[in-house]
């Protein structure tokens, strides 16, 4: 989701972060377990699916609370903190914003309280959410119209959802997401839950990946099946699209709000998930040697040595080496703790760019003809920026291989794209991208390639931003985009703070510190 190097594995500028992918979301149903710790570690496994924020919320039987705060897993949360959050229930949130900026009050998950139905109490409810709506506009006046609107403080779709599955006390929360989950258009893969309940569900294309594990005294929800593995769990199943689980006391229970029409991210397999996940059944690792293996076979050259710009497009250099015969090696190396960063660089610094990320192996490139396998092109600097720095370390002939077909159309589902207009692809043919980024030659992998690594009938996956086909009806009047709840709470003239009558107060994060959240 280019937006400050505009790639999808690099940054460029530290100043503003890179390219992210969506949102990690675990949940667990474990009484007699330390469930926050198992959530902290299934969010360390999930780290690289969002950088900007991070929170846990648990239950013991008798409330819910939050704690949650911006900055990397490890930043936000310690022993104590972990410690202080006792419960059988637990639900986490790594975030990357696809909708909402990037401030502490649209941290994850959210928490809404319900007023006391005529049968019942209160119920309070918390969610994380990994996708991106496509109806948010419309999602936030059905909001305002039951008068929730001022009683909120984030300008996410997460909040909206939570705002709406609260507004029924006379259902039980199980039926009002019953009632509200058919009304979403978009992306969604939900974790979310009550004083007793773990939930899970996923939109009716299952555009984004969460898979249901099994411990031996209680059940996993996940992004990713790294961070099943990662907590011990073994892996059940996927959670199909427009299916609705339920697990408590009772153990677990499944319906449907939707038909299946699987629509699966592309990405996914290209970039976003972590090697080591399976998707439907194939190994992401696999497939991307695979994708590397076609790479070969569709963009010859003559070469010395192919290397990878690490990590992501490592797999795919594998795949390439060994179709085409050219030993593989290392010319870049990736430091490793560069990331996520509070402190600013200077103007100085920011001028090195991405030689705060990759250093290349001068003894290794000088004098040689390079393939370089990448994940991906959207605006050109990152590979520019490799090109040129390889050149300098000796290197003469750089011929750049991507494993992904060229990025032309944004993401509404989830991954925050640059804009048409920003993508490189979108102006410029195929010669015209490679005199862009200076490399001897440029072959990008073909869609129907790409398709057959994932072993996956292309009917069945999402390939939008490579194709323009989206899948899911977006909105006529193009209400949409990062920003459209700021945009409709200024136009509302409205921007709440604080909440009464069984919601939420929600106090401003102090000095940078974790808050916690009760009902």
């Amino acid at each position: 989701m280019p937006r400050g190097d505009g790639r999808l594995s690099h940054e460029l500028d530290p100043q503003r972060p890179g390219p992210q992918d969506k949102c990690g979301v675990f949940g667990v149903w474990a009484p007699g377990e330390e469930v926050a710790k198992m959530t902290y570690y299934g969010l360390y496994a999930l780290q690289h699916r969002g950088q900007e924020a991070a929170g846990i919320a648990v239950s013991d039987g008798s409330g819910v609370v939050v704690y949650k705060d911006l900055g990397l897993v490890s930043q936000v949360f310690d022993e104590p903190t972990l410690a202080s959050l006792r419960g059988h229930i637990a639900i986490g949130h790594a975030r990357y914003s696809t909708t909402g900026g990037s401030n502490w009050e649209n941290a994850q998950p959210t928490l809404r309280s319900t007023a006391a139905g005529e049968d019942r109490g209160g119920t309070t409810i918390a969610l994380a959410h990994n996708g991106n709506l496509v109806n948010t506009a419309e999602l936030a006046r059905r909001v305002a119209e039951l008068g929730e609107r001022d009683q909120m403080n984030s300008t996410n779709d997460t909040a909206l959802v939570t705002a709406l599955l609260a507004a029924r006390p006379d259902l039980s929360v199980e039926a009002a997401a019953l009632d509200v989950l058919p009304t979403l258009r978009g992306a969604f893969s939900f974790v979310f839950m009550d004083e007793d309940t773990l939930y899970a569900a996923r939109d009716v294309n299952g555009v984004r990946p969460l898979v249901l594990g099994r411990l031996e005294r209680g059940w996993v929800v996940a992004s990713e099946t790294a961070a099943l593995d990662i907590v011990g769990a073994s892996v059940v199943r996927e959670i199909e699209p427009g299916e609705l689980i339920a697990i408590d006391e009772h153990g677990l229970r499944s319906s449907r709000f939707g038909t299946p029409d699987p629509k699966g991210c592309l990405f996914e397999y290209v970039y976003l998930a972590r090697p080591d996940t399976t998707i439907v059944g194939r190994n992401v690792h696999a497939a991307r040697v695979a994708i590397g293996r076609t790479l070969a076979k569709e963009h010859p050259v003559e070469a010395d040595m192919v290397i990878p710009v690490p990590e992501s497009g490592t797999p795919a250099a594998i795949g390439y080496a060994t179709e085409s015969g050219i030993p593989f090696g290392h010319g870049l190396v990736k430091n490793a703790y560069v990331g996520r960063t509070f402190i600013q660089p200077s103007q100085t610094i920011r001028q090195l760019g991405i030689r705060l990320k990759l250093n290349p192996l001068r003894d290794n490139v000088r004098g040689k003809r390079l393939v370089v396998v990448d994940d991906s092109i959207v605006r050109g600097n990152t590979q520019r920026a490799i090109v040129r720095m390889l050149r300098e370390a000796g290197a003469v002939e750089v011929h750049v291989r991507i494993s992904s077909p060229p990025v032309k159309w944004p993401c509404f589902y989830g991954i925050d794209f640059a804009t048409r207009a920003e993508l490189l692809a979108n102006g410029l043919d195929l010669e015209g991208i490679r005199r862009s980024i200076g490399a001897d030659s440029l072959g990008y992998v073909s869609l129907p390639g790409l398709i057959a690594a994932t072993e996956q009938p292309a009917n069945r996956l999402c390939s939008a931003c490579f194709d323009g086909q989206y899948p899911i009806e977006l909105p006529t009047d193009n209400v949409i985009g990062k920003h459209v709840l700021e945009g409709v709470a200024r136009a509302a003239g409205a921007a709440a703070t604080t909440t009464d009558g069984g919601a939420v107060s929600v106090a401003a994060s102090p000095g940078g510190s974790g808050a916690l959240l009760r009902p």
